[in-house]
């Protein structure tokens, strides 16, 4: 039995909760004792939140805006105080949080340097060591000798970010921080990353980017409200994200559930059938635990891939046309349905996809009974491998954009290649040696 490594982060039932008044008068009188009606409404930003993240793991939080992501980091790093509940931490922690926090404006970039390294407990002659690596870093040139207020905002996160990331922590806190500055700065930035995580330190991620959240977590645990929605691999819960994101997940009643949802209820939810029709659909190439969702106005009835002989199958060979077929019904007038596949890979990563709005292929009203064919016919040029593909019947009714039906990881694709290049797809170069 594989021993479970100790735990670097412990979060026991934290609460955060602000006081919200009507007007400042009232904070004032509460503040005074001169009112015995409580003046304030509770707002909780975090309700009961339980985790543990163990020692070389690395854990993403993902979440709407307003979710509590950024106020459990606060809490987790000492920023902000619970006011229920405990949280524990085993090891040293950098955090990016609001990059430059702690700077002092009239400060140069060097001094800024040796002033939050000693915040995070390193001494003077640490920084000393690792100040050369950190100015290599930020790679702002003579700017480190400036007060950092003359700085432009992308100078600051620069150096913000060099800072936090060279001194080796034994936990990386990292808040929506590996977006920042140009192309080439965000590459150094993803490729500091990967080297914590191959050097197994705890990392801690939040990130609207969901691809990196796939690529670089080992689980994730998803906040609405506050609450904890649920913890599992990252595709489960990324999967289940974008079900809340359009208001499609079902919320219990019960108030005092702290973990709403795992991988295994939403395998439960998803799944249909009894054994033999599981193994029936699995030959098939089609998903039996695929996750759907949708006001099901419009209905994806049946669905298939086509090689470029005509045949239906699950394997297409790479360098030949394929094409992705769905059948749909419409239960109810649809203003201007938007037929849209995406392509992941095993890890839940989205390769590509497109939609009948982005190739403007058709902007239409539909009727009640109606049933359209879509196909959408291109070249392959996917590594050979196995990939999932999910399809779904979206479209905006008045500025509200609806999902009418959505199937996830729908169909398996297998790509027969007897040439693989580098990455996700082949350039198909056409090479010449004069």
């Amino acid at each position: 039995m594989k021993q479970e490594k100790p735990i670097a982060i412990s979060v026991e039932g934290v609460e955060k909760v602000y006081k919200l008044y009507d007007k400042s008068s009232d904070r004032v009188r509460e503040a005074l004792g001169l009112t015995r009606k409580a003046r304030h409404k509770k707002h909780y930003a975090l309700k009961g939140v339980d985790m543990d993240i163990h020692q070389g793991e690395c854990v993403g939080i993902i979440g709407t805006n307003g979710s509590g992501k950024s106020t459990i980091l606060k809490i987790i790093t000492g920023v902000l105080s619970p006011s229920a509940g405990e949280v524990k931490v085993n090891g040293r922690i950098s955090a990016l949080l609001e990059l430059g926090a702690g700077f002092n404006m009239e400060y140069n970039g060097i001094e800024n340097v040796y002033l939050n390294g000693m915040m995070i407990g390193f001494s003077e002659k640490e920084i000393d060591e690792k100040l050369q690596d950190i100015l290599d870093f930020a790679d702002i040139g003579d700017y480190v000798y400036q007060p950092v207020k003359t700085y432009s905002s992308g100078m600051f996160v620069r150096l913000a970010f060099a800072v936090a990331i060279n001194i080796e922590p034994e936990i990386l806190i990292v808040d929506e921080a590996l977006s920042v500055g140009d192309v080439f700065f965000q590459a150094k930035c993803y490729h500091k990353f990967e080297e914590f995580k191959e050097m197994g330190k705890t990392i801690v991620f939040v990130s609207h980017d969901l691809s990196s959240i796939s690529k670089y977590c080992d689980r994730v645990v998803l906040l609405n409200k506050g609450v904890k929605l649920g913890e599992g691999s990252p595709k489960e819960m990324i999967d289940t994200y974008k079900q809340v994101l359009v208001g499609q997940y079902e919320l219990p009643d019960d108030e005092d559930h702290k973990s709403l949802v795992h991988d295994e209820d939403i395998r439960e939810k998803a799944s249909g059938g009894g054994k033999k029709k599981k193994e029936q659909e699995k030959e098939q190439g089609i998903n039996p635990e695929l996750l759907e969702y949708g006001s099901k106005k419009a209905r994806i009835e049946e669905y298939w891939l086509i090689d470029q002989n005509g045949t239906r199958t699950t394997a297409v060979i790479k360098g030949q046309d394929y094409t992705i077929r769905m059948k749909v019904v419409f239960e109810q007038d649809c203003p201007a349905p938007i037929f849209a596949f995406t392509i992941k890979n095993i890890k839940g990563t989205e390769i590509t996809g497109t939609n009948t709005m982005v190739e403007k292929a058709f902007l239409e009203p539909v009727k009640a009974g109606e049933v359209k064919e879509i196909s959408f016919t291109q070249h392959m040029n996917l590594q050979g491998g196995e990939y999932l593909l999910s399809l779904g019947v979206t479209g905006y009714e008045g500025d509200d954009f609806t999902v009418y039906h959505r199937l996830y990881d729908v169909l398996n694709m297998t790509v027969i290649s007897d040439k693989d290049a580098v990455g996700f797809y082949d350039p198909e170069s056409v090479v010449k040696v004069i």
